[in-house]
């Protein structure tokens, strides 16, 4: 198992968040989260990542403890993540976003901007790495997101909502690229509302509500399971 998380719990006063969740992801595997809003995704992701201190439980990465590790030390051992909310700078090109991220594992500048080049060659992004951030259209910065995670060269992949306000064909375009980085290696935990992209990425999907854990299986299982129909679906999906 590249991670374990065991029985995660986080507070926030008297409110829990993330109430004794616990589930294991094997190397290379794609794990689809899926939940309403508020159900404590994104927390789980911050646990993880160590942007937030767990209030009880552990989290392993590669047979480590890592549970309230700094988020740079987190990073440097190999998880990476996107945020919901794309926030590159502006500013800067978008190369020089890409290669900041870089410097998690390079430290010489022409390394990291060779590197910078691939990883925007990988998400499609080659063809704009000389304009500013903040004149890209919402794809590409979801796409730049994407390409900075890839630039800290993460073992595991946190994607929170990466196709969130993309049509239809942009959805398309992105699904090909996530699942070509568990091709070369690269563990992937997704959080996505939209289910056919879940369906169609995951090898097995993890249901939360209210901060905790209601169903894990595949998605076959878990879009005929009652409990997730009730609580999230409101209705049955069929897969094509």
């Amino acid at each position: 198992m590249i991670l374990q998380i065991n029985s995660a719990r986080k507070d926030f006063g008297g409110v829990t968040a993330v109430n004794n969740v616990s589930f294991d992801v094997k190397q290379q595997e794609i794990v689809g989260i899926i939940g309403p809003n508020g159900a404590g995704k994104t927390t789980l992701f911050n646990l993880i990542s160590g942007a937030l201190p767990l209030s009880a439980g552990k989290i392993i990465f590669k047979g480590e403890d890592i549970t309230n590790q700094k988020p740079d030390l987190i990073c440097k051992k190999g998880v990476g993540r996107t945020f919901q909310e794309v926030k590159p700078f502006g500013n800067i090109s978008v190369l020089e976003n890409v290669q900041t991220g870089a410097y998690n594992r390079l430290s010489r500048r022409k390394e990291a901007r060779e590197f910078a080049e691939h990883v925007l060659e990988k998400v499609r992004l080659i063809h704009r790495k000389d304009v500013t951030a903040k004149s890209l259209t919402i794809a590409d910065k979801k796409r730049l997101e994407v390409a900075r995670a890839l630039a800290t060269k993460p073992e595991l992949l946190l994607l929170d909502e990466v196709m969130a306000g993309l049509n239809t064909s942009e959805i398309q375009e992105i699904i090909p690229l996530i699942r070509s980085l568990a091709e070369e290696g690269i563990t992937l935990i997704v959080i996505e509302h939209i289910m056919e992209v879940i369906i169609q990425l995951s090898h097995r999907v993890i249901v939360i509500q209210h901060g905790e854990k209601i169903a894990e299986g595949t998605p076959t299982e878990v879009i005929n399971n009652k409990r997730v129909i009730e609580a999230y679906l409101g209705e049955e999906i069929t897969i094509a």
